[in-house]
């Protein structure tokens, strides 16, 4: 019995400390992006695509256009890829929640609360990740293909603001959009119980913090 009330309390510590790890460092993330964006490589690769739709804009070469055009078609096929898959996903958990409440892994093998609302829950939070992963990758898309048609208009109708503004908002939902997948992994580790979902979030941190962070040159 009191093995049995250990392991129920682990899913309410352990889930909500390990989401809040993902949340603080976020919001810490945004905070850099936002008032200290060259410290972060988000901030830093808008940096280098500001100077590239400067480049682009002001070059008479149609080679250099046709490359430009290119690679935000590009960037439009992989945001509709993801959008698609995250979409799969969706309709797969969808499908499984109406046609089953039980837990997709036995419960022998998860050191955790089984119990229905819980099951419940996980599926429901995975579910809503992958629903934003996908409404982001489909913003990043309609971004880029807006990009897509500043760049080949011809003449100086079109602003060189305009065109970074579009290709940068594509590049942050697209960062939307895997931050909300990298929610779903710690999610989808919650089936296996609460301790995978802990350290799951801790190792993601730290290793995100590294990718995330620009050192100085």
């Amino acid at each position: 019995m009191a093995m049995a009330l250990e392991k129920e309390y682990l899913d309410l510590v352990l889930v909500p400390i390990g989401l809040l790890i993902m949340f603080a460092y976020h919001l810490f993330l945004l905070y850099r992006y936002l008032h200290h964006p060259l410290t972060t490589v988000m901030g830093y690769e808008n940096q280098d695509k500001k100077v590239w739709v400067d480049k682009i804009m002001q070059a008479d070469n149609k080679k250099q256009v046709d490359t430009a055009l290119n690679v935000i078609a590009s960037s439009t096929s992989a945001a509709i890829y993801l959008s698609t898959i995250s979409l799969s996903f969706c309709s797969l958990i969808g499908a499984w929640i109406a046609n089953s409440t039980s837990n997709f892994f036995p419960s022998d093998i998860i050191y955790g609360n089984t119990s229905q609302s819980i099951i419940s829950i996980k599926y429901i939070g995975l579910l809503t990740c992958f629903l934003i992963a996908f409404s982001c990758f489909i913003h990043s898309a309609r971004h880029f293909v807006h990009a897509n048609y500043l760049i080949s208009t011809p003449g100086d109708m079109v602003q060189v603001k305009k065109v970074e503004e579009e290709v940068i908002r594509g590049g942050e939902f697209w960062s939307l959009g895997l931050r909300a997948l990298y929610f779903a992994l710690n999610l989808l580790l919650w089936f296996f119980g609460p301790i995978p979902l802990f350290i799951s979030s801790v190792i993601m941190v730290v290793i995100l913090h590294y990718h995330d962070s620009k050192k100085p040159d």
